[in-house]
């Protein structure tokens, strides 16, 4: 398995038994890896395309903060790669294809960075993992 430069920087500042061990493929020009779990079909997403997907959010060691499954949630639906959410999110579902399953592993400068995200009890620079599945893209 070949990892990206930045992505094997990465892995180094870690501990060895991290939950936030980057994954085998990397987003090109980025340090957010990405594996997928479930193949898709179809064309991916691509940039300016219109999303929606199922999302569970994570933080490595301390568990989840987020789930579009859990009751009273809802799939989330947002326009890719535009910087319209964290950019390892918005760089690392890029050519996800319909039904397709991807897991993501973002370090805090591709998500929260230093600030955090408070009302989700992310600290600041946190590692997030999420678990997308892709329900459909638009035009």
């Amino acid at each position: 398995v070949s990892v990206s430069p930045a992505a094997a920087r990465t892995r180094s500042s870690l501990p060895a038994t991290s939950a936030a061990m980057p994954l085998a493929n990397a987003v090109e020009g980025h340090a957010t890896t990405y594996e997928i779990i479930t193949e898709g079909s179809g064309p991916g997403i691509a940039k300016g395309q219109t999303a929606t997907v199922h999302a569970r959010g994570e933080i490595p060691g301390q568990g989840k903060f987020w789930d579009t499954k859990d009751p009273g949630q809802k799939p989330f639906t947002y326009q890719a790669g535009v910087g319209g959410v964290i950019t390892g999110w918005d760089q690392g579902c890029l050519g996800m294809q319909l039904g397709e399953t991807r897991k993501l592993v973002i370090p805090g400068a591709e998500g929260y960075k230093a600030a955090g995200f408070p009302a989700w009890g992310i600290p600041p620079n946190a590692f997030l993992e999420f678990t997308l599945e892709c329900l459909d893209i638009k035009q």
